[in-house]
């Protein structure tokens, strides 16, 4: 095949893009959530105290960081059109895992805090785990379309 077929189409770096911004605001996230003071904390509502209350441990918060940090990257892998966002990907969505095993099954964080979830943490709790898995196949058909090399 020639580099003009191996051409990816728009919707590639649109898809790319938007990959891009979800997994930024991700490590986001987890950078307020390293760097917070407990004078931060104490301004937050009572429910998102309660979190911060929370003692994790460190493969969690491994988990965390490897989650947004190899899925950013897997992104920008993809925006330059490299295999290596495969792998990134697929430690990304294990790591996603990993977390979805300590909030929902060895640790009900949400019993633990006495409170039940609420729409927008159900609806993150599904999106989260399906936008990773999803990363992952797309960068697999990329791959397999000769669109990241």
């Amino acid at each position: 095949m020639t580099n003009s077929l191996n051409k990816p189409p728009i919707w590639f770096w649109i898809v790319s893009a938007i990959a891009l911004l979800w997994n930024a605001m991700g490590v986001m996230v987890y950078i307020g959530d390293a760097y917070i003071t407990k004078d931060m904390i104490a301004q937050l509502p009572e429910r998102q105290q309660a979190f911060y209350t929370l003692e994790m441990p460190a493969w969690y918060t491994a988990c965390y960081a490897l989650a947004v940090f190899c899925g950013l990257l897997g992104c920008i892998f993809l925006l330059l059109r490299k295999t290596w966002a495969k792998p990134m990907f697929i430690i990304s969505f294990i790591a996603v895992i990993g977390q979805i095993l300590h909030n929902y099954v060895l640790n009900n964080i949400y019993d633990k805090m006495n409170l039940s979830i609420n729409t927008f943490e159900l609806s993150m709790a599904i999106a989260i785990p399906v936008v990773a898995m999803l990363l992952v196949l797309f960068s697999r058909d990329s791959a397999r379309k000769g669109w990241i090399k």
